[in-house]
């Protein structure tokens, strides 16, 4: 399902390319978006060409639109597959998230209601990218700010039948876990224990950002800032019960130095090779 290290890894940032070359402990792999790569050439390929001769790399879509109602845009599948292709990802994930209508893309990662004619449509779009990319892919849990009346199975019971359907594996983000459970009132950990972690092939943390409102905390799944202590707690309870799998800590904006960032994937090692010591 995926062939990362069931070791920590960071996602790329160009910045950060020199600092990584002379890190000389330097993290199991990193993360790409893929739709900053789907040019033919430049800087950005020069730089991911080197880095993927020394290191295992994950491939993260954003603009796919899996949930979307519509059929899934040919062309950036074809660029998708042509990226995969040419770097041969250990991994390759998208989210359950739509954000494109039509020809109109929102630049977003919007929620969708989970019924049956839902499960149906992600179903379709998952078998569509896997017999076109040639490879499994990873679905991620998305951080949610609203519920649908109309959703008739629970997040998790949509997510297993999606696995057991198209046999792609999950990414489970823990920080989205707890975004989502935080915004509508519910226990991460009631979610994370019907979890289908079977499907499990890779974990994502991320940092969030939060507002106090009349009604309670609203956190928002910004990728701006360390991991939170209440979602390091739930990433532990998680590798105690799977055991180690690849993760990655995700930090997309107001981006730290790299010493910064590796001190977090140095974290997730820790609590990793600690479960690994005592399995």
């Amino acid at each position: 399902m995926t062939r990362l290290p069931a070791r920590a890894g960071l996602g790329f940032k160009p910045q950060h390319f020199a600092a990584i070359r002379r890190d000389p402990n330097p993290p199991a792999f990193f993360e790409v978006h893929a739709e900053n790569y789907m040019g033919a050439g430049g800087l950005p390929h020069a730089q991911l060409t080197a880095l993927r001769a020394d290191h295992a790399i994950s491939v993260h879509g954003v603009g796919l639109s899996i949930g979307g109602d519509g059929p899934l845009d040919g062309a950036h599948l074809a660029r998708l597959r042509a990226l995969c292709d040419r770097y041969q990802p250990e991994s390759f994930s998208e989210h359950l998230a739509w954000s494109s209508h039509g020809a109109e893309y929102l630049n977003d990662l919007l929620p969708l209601p989970y019924t049956p004619a839902t499960l149906d449509r992600v179903c379709d779009h998952i078998d569509r990218v896997q017999e076109a990319l040639g490879r499994p892919m990873l679905l991620e849990n998305p951080a949610t700010y609203l519920l649908f009346a109309a959703s008739t199975l629970p997040e998790t019971e949509f997510l297993a039948r999606i696995a057991a359907r198209t046999g792609c594996g999950l990414l489970l983000d823990v920080n989205n876990v707890f975004v989502s459970c935080t915004n509508h009132r519910a226990d991460p950990r009631a979610y994370l224990a019907d979890f289908p972690m079977q499907a499990v092939a890779e974990i994502h943390l991320g940092g969030h950002a939060a507002e106090d409102l009349p009604g309670g905390p609203l956190l928002i799944d910004s990728h701006g800032a360390a991991v939170a202590d209440p979602v390091w707690t739930l990433y532990s309870e998680v590798i105690a019960r799977i055991g180690p799998c690849a993760t990655l800590v995700e930090w997309d904006n107001d981006l730290p130095d790299w010493p910064v960032l590796a001190a977090e994937a140095a974290r997730a090692d820790r609590i990793l090779t600690g479960v690994h010591a005592h399995a």
